[in-house]
């Protein structure tokens, strides 16, 4: 009986390996609902970017086929998002990032926030210092980035989160995969 509970679990986590995770339901309605509003269209495709592993593991940003997508409608090309977690004081928070057809950012929110603090980096003024941005530009906290009083871990978690996020997307550009 053991031997069966231990195969039945290797199955079950192997099923899992293989198809991967996907975005948790909540996120995938929050995701959903801020790409239909960024583009204003009702209705689209993702398609996960597959990368060559030996390339991935030298980007600043990992993508994975759960976290990089090419956004399409009707087979027109819209732009690439990005969703990911960064650390905030003592959790993580989940965030999206949308790039145009041309690789900038114009939308970036934060999903979901799980701390009682910090949650000020949720807000649209603070998040539009990334839009425009591209792979060829940096942004940091101290420098370019504006921060935010009781914020400051996530202000540079999300900052550097980003900033690493614009050098993958400048590799992919150099390497013609975007």
């Amino acid at each position: 009986m053991q031997k069966e509970k231990s195969i039945f679990g290797l199955i079950i986590l192997s099923f899992f390996f293989l198809t991967g995770f996907g975005l948790p339901k909540k996120l995938e309605k929050r995701v959903h609902k801020e790409l239909e509003k960024t583009f204003q269209i009702d209705g689209f495709t993702l398609t996960p970017l597959k990368l060559n592993p030996a390339l991935n593991t030298e980007l600043p940003k990992q993508i994975t086929e759960d976290n990089f997508f090419k956004v399409t409608q009707d087979d027109i090309y819209l732009g690439y998002m990005f969703v990911d977690k960064a650390a905030s004081k003592t959790a993580e928070f989940d965030y999206l990032v949308v790039f145009d057809k041309e690789l900038r950012i114009v939308h970036s929110k934060v999903l979901i926030y799980r701390e009682e603090y910090g949650g000020e980096i949720g807000s649209k003024r603070w998040l539009r210092q990334f839009n425009g941005k591209t792979g060829k530009d940096r942004v940091n906290h101290e420098t370019n980035i504006d921060g935010i009083a009781g914020a400051t871990i996530s202000v540079r978690s999300m900052t550097i989160a980003i900033d690493k996020l614009l050098q993958t997307i400048g590799i992919l550009q150099e390497n013609q995969l975007l």
